[in-house]
């Protein structure tokens, strides 16, 4: 090994290990304004812990709240967090003045679109823009789900509709089936998931899924509470399918 290999090796072993969270949630605001809060706390706290925010691309939403917020934008305006969003070009909708230095050109698109969220009359696009990290356009949602998988440490379900929920019981299924062991959190704000709940817990006692697996969720209330969970997950021992899945 060479000096400055050696360097190299010792500068990267000084850097904090950077946590990567997959976090799942509406591209709507929903009629209940203090979620919007919840999700903005969260992503200010990923912003003062230098973990990295993984999420579905985008500036509509929770989904545009929690990357906004991530990178710094609502603390001290620099957008110098660390988040990765990632969007099928499908959704995409390009509207940045280029001959502009900032997303200031990006703005009224961004309100306009978050407007017509808000009144159910969105068309499905969504713009881009730095101010909310960097993005990654594929082509497809499997690709999407796939990369965000791939990337992530661990995975937290906030409120949204059918794709929160497809995707955060795609990720509880690959843990009981033993492809990853990674923790998963609901952010049952206001008990927005007791629902879900609900139906685990009869699942468990018609034998549907075994208590230890249930034990695969945990469940936080506030944005403090999701960093807890994370930080001190144990993965049910003796429950899960020990499957052999290749490169998955």
């Amino acid at each position: 090994m060479t000096e400055q290999q050696q360097q190299q090796e010792e500068e990267q072993s000084a850097k904090p290990y950077v946590k990567s969270v997959c976090v799942y949630c509406g591209s709507s605001f929903g009629t209940d304004k203090s979620i919007i809060k919840a999700a903005e706390k969260l992503g200010e706290l990923f912003y003062k812990l230098n973990w990295r925010l993984v999420y579905g691309g985008g500036t509509t939403g929770l989904m545009g709240t929690i990357a906004y917020a991530a990178m710094g934008n609502t603390i001290d305006g620099n957008s110098l967090g660390n988040v990765l969003g990632v969007i099928p070009e499908a959704l995409v909708i390009k509207e940045r003045n280029s001959n502009s230095t900032s997303d200031d050109a990006n703005t009224d698109i961004v309100e306009k679109i978050n407007s017509d969220v808000q009144n159910g009359k969105h068309n499905g696009y969504t713009p881009l823009s730095e101010k909310y990290g960097k993005t990654v356009i594929v082509k497809s949602m499997h690709l999407r789900k796939e990369l965000m998988a791939k990337e992530s440490d661990c995975f937290v379900a906030m409120p949204g509709g059918y794709g929160t929920l497809e995707e955060i019981m795609e990720c509880i299924t690959w843990s009981q089936l033993g492809i990853h062991d990674k923790p998963i959190v609901l952010f049952n704000y206001k008990g927005f998931y007791d629902p879900l709940l609900d139906f685990i817990k009869k699942s468990i006692e018609l034998g549907f899924i075994s208590a230890k697996n249930g034990e695969i969720i945990k469940v936080a209330s506030t944005a403090d509470e999701v960093i807890e969970l994370i930080n001190n997950y144990k993965i049910p021992l003796n429950s899960r399918f020990n499957l052999k899945w290749g490169q998955q």
